[in-house]
């Protein structure tokens, strides 16, 4: 029987990962959110506290990326989101306003999936082609084509189901809510997303593979089995 697909597969089938987020990225935007959370709860929900622990633990993160001589784009991007939070937090005195850059980029990324399928060029498949460095030659290809705008429908829908979510929590000044709605929403979707993705791409290239095999056997000039 053959075995069924699963994470730790993904890049065996040339899905880079690192074309839509890295793990490291992933813990610096999480960590950071559940210290903050949980000092903002612990503590009385007192801005200030909440705030300083969250820039310390962005800041060990940072130190832990520069110690294992990771990229400096990549650890200045975590700090500084880290960053930008706290200072519109502190500079508004709400403590929801944490959240506001992540809500952001949540509409901005749905918005961005929503028209690059629209106009029939999948932001998935862009930022992979670019990753693996295959190109837009996948739009060439029909199979791909409806792949990859298929899974760029997935990750609009997760981009949309998290500000579905969120927004509204922001709007109520539920700053618990919404943290640990952000914390679950945040990772564990994004890996469902990104295996469903693989699983809707490596079926399409295998179909792909096949009538390419196909077409080959029915060429003239070569006998058929």
């Amino acid at each position: 029987m053959a075995r069924r697909p699963g994470l730790g597969d993904l890049q065996q089938e040339r899905f880079p990962t690192s074309a839509l987020v890295t793990r490291e990225a992933l813990i610096d935007s999480g960590l950071p959110t559940v210290v903050f959370v949980s000092v903002y709860g612990l503590n009385g929900q007192v801005l200030g506290p909440a705030l300083v622990a969250a820039l310390a633990i962005g800041a060990v993160l940072a130190g832990v990326r520069l110690w294992r001589r990771e990229k400096l784009a990549n650890v200045a991007a975590g700090f500084v989101a880290v960053g930008i939070a706290a200072w519109l937090s502190a500079r508004t005195g709400r403590a929801e306003d944490f959240f506001l850059p992540g809500i952001l980029i949540n509409a901005g990324y749905a918005v961005g999936y929503l028209v690059s399928i629209l106009v029939r060029w999948p932001l998935l498949g862009i930022l992979v082609g670019l990753a693996t460095g295959e190109g837009m030659g996948w739009r060439q290809v029909p199979y791909l084509l409806r792949a990859y705008t298929l899974a760029s429908w997935l990750w609009a829908a997760m981009f949309a189901l998290r500000l579905a979510v969120q927004l509204p929590l922001y709007l109520a000044g539920e700053v618990v809510a919404l943290g640990v709605a952000r914390v679950v929403m945040g990772w564990p979707l994004f890996l469902l997303c990104l295996w469903l993705s693989w699983l809707v791409i490596s079926r399409a290239r295998a179909a792909q593979s096949a009538a390419e095999a196909a077409a080959e056997s029915q060429e003239p000039g070569q006998q058929r089995p």
